[in-house]
């Protein structure tokens, strides 16, 4: 319908007017006007045909890319987000370029319907740079599908995911524009590397956001704030080459000239990249060390007192199936139960929280409000609405002896985590009288009892910073989707995902 609209106003605007041929038959020069004008018409319609056929060609291949997704690695959608670089490249996909090839009304409106917006592209960039920083991943394997880091100088597979896929240049000045606009230019220069590479000799196709000559732009300026002065005046000298009347890249040659000249670069001089200060985790390093070791955990063969044991705690209702206990530390106490809820259970918990997940919140002074270092949705369910919670309730005060009953405890919590999802260390119990929990009137969290639910590919620890280790998910537990009876003495910490779960 867009495409009949635009021919009809074309056809409006051209200048034919009722004066000039009200009254053609009268004048043999009018009838030669209208010749000449038809012809113009013909011209002007072959132009607009070839421009149509065109982007009737381009949607038929973007169509045919989409759909052979769909009967590939999309085929089966579990496996598919297990996958970060394949559910960013989905996120950004349906955000921008089914909008940028398709571009219309009608294609707006559905896209709209499934309730993406940039923030979406955005966080899903910002995940995979998380994931790129707290597991040392190379971006250059990053690109080839490949999650990579550098061990002993040989690039290693830390995790092989079921299905694969590449990004594009535009995948990755898109994630690049997302550092740069945060002014981050430690991640731009590595993501606008790679879009430079991906671009250079390939066809711009019309579902891109960026182009070589954007790559190019934002590359210079990323290196130029980092210092290497030479390496952004070969660049900005390469983008003239492309767009030779751009009077911003003339001027920006000219201070990068001036610069170099004033102060000639050291040869052999290495410009290391540095990556940007945190300004939340302080702990960062030992953090992102843990999420990918478990540190310095105790072993239950170097400390007799550590065991493993089927556990009842002396109540009836434990004695016919006790559960399997691991006694991980005992300073911080930390206890693992093996196997706790069945798959059922996990099952319809994950169920009845879909509807309630919301945007993970955190303490800020009297309110709460969602931060960047909590990237999760959450859900809280009650005993009354769901039968289930109350089983796994009661589960949970027989293995803890605690009273886990509002107002004695908090209602159940279930958190997803997404593209990078994760929940930088923090105190799970309050330190500050002003804290939303207090307006409970029960007094500060004494205690936490997570339950993962579902199976993780790769990644997730849970990082005691203080105690330096960390507790991997094993078995069915998982740090994609976590069930919370809080809260506890120690610091606390989920690890960003290779896996994000799905509800």
């Amino acid at each position: 319908m867009s495409s009949y609209f635009s021919l009809f106003i074309f056809l409006y605007v051209v200048n034919i007017s009722e004066k000039s041929f009200g009254e053609m038959f009268t004048s043999m020069m009018s009838v030669k006007q209208a010749v000449f004008a038809e012809r113009q018409l013909v011209d002007y319609l072959r132009i607009y045909l070839e421009h149509e056929i065109q982007r009737l060609d381009d949607i038929k291949r973007f169509f045919s890319r989409v759909t052979s997704l769909h009967s590939g690695i999309y085929n089966e959608p579990s496996a598919t987000i297990a996958n970060p670089i394949v559910a960013f490249k989905l996120v950004k996909r349906l955000k921008s370029e089914w909008m940028n090839v398709v571009n219309s009304n009608e294609a707006e409106e559905n896209i709209n319907g499934s309730l993406l917006t940039f923030t979406h592209t955005y966080g899903a960039a910002q995940g995979l740079m998380r994931l790129q920083d707290v597991y040392h991943l190379r971006v250059e394997g990053l690109v080839r599908g490949h999650f990579q880091r550098i061990t002993d100088g040989n690039a290693m597979d830390i995790y092989k995911p079921p299905v694969s896929d590449t990004l594009s240049g535009d995948d990755c000045f898109l994630v690049g524009k997302v550092a740069y606009d945060l002014e981050d230019y430690y991640h731009s220069v590595h993501w606008f590397e790679e879009a430079v590479r991906l671009f250079r000799g390939r066809e711009w196709s019309p579902e891109n956001e960026g182009t070589l000559e954007d790559a190019l732009d934002h590359l210079a300026f990323s290196h130029f704030k980092t210092g290497n002065i030479s390496y952004a005046l070969s660049l900005s000298q390469e983008l003239l080459l492309h767009d030779p009347m751009n009077s911003r890249v003339h001027f920006n040659v000219e201070k990068y000239e001036k610069l170099l000249e004033e102060s000639p670069p050291v040869t052999n001089q290495s410009l290391d990249l540095k990556r940007p200060d945190s300004t939340y985790l302080r702990t960062r390093n030992v953090y992102e060390k843990l999420c990918q070791t478990k540190g310095s955990q105790p072993k239950h063969f170097e400390n007799p007192r550590l065991f493993c044991d089927y556990f009842t705690n002396g109540n009836p209702g434990l004695l016919l199936q006790p559960i399997k206990r691991e006694l991980i530390s005992l300073q911080p106490y930390v206890v693992l139960f093996h196997s706790f809820v069945t798959r059922a259970e996990a099952k319809r918990i994950k169920e009845y929280a879909v509807p309630g997940l919301r945007r993970s919140v955190v303490a800020s002074g009297v309110n709460q409000a969602t931060a960047e270092y909590r990237i999760s949705k959450s859900a809280w369910l009650k005993e009354s609405a769901h039968g289930v919670v109350g089983k796994v309730d009661r589960r949970i005060s027989m293995v803890t002896g605690l009273n886990v009953q509002p107002p004695y405890a908090e209602y159940l919590q279930v958190v997803n985590y997404g593209i990078g999802g994760h929940y930088e260390p923090h105190f799970d119990h309050a330190t500050s009288d002003s804290s939303p929990l207090y307006r409970l009137k029960t007094g500060n969290r004494v205690a936490t009892f997570m339950i993962y639910l579902s199976s993780v590919e790769a990644g997730g620890f849970t990082a005691f910073i203080y105690a330096n280790f960390s507790v991997p998910v094993l078995n069915c537990m998982c740090v994609g989707t976590k069930l919370c009876r809080d809260a506890a003495l120690q610091e606390l910490s989920l690890t960003p995902l290779i896996k994000g779960n799905v509800h």
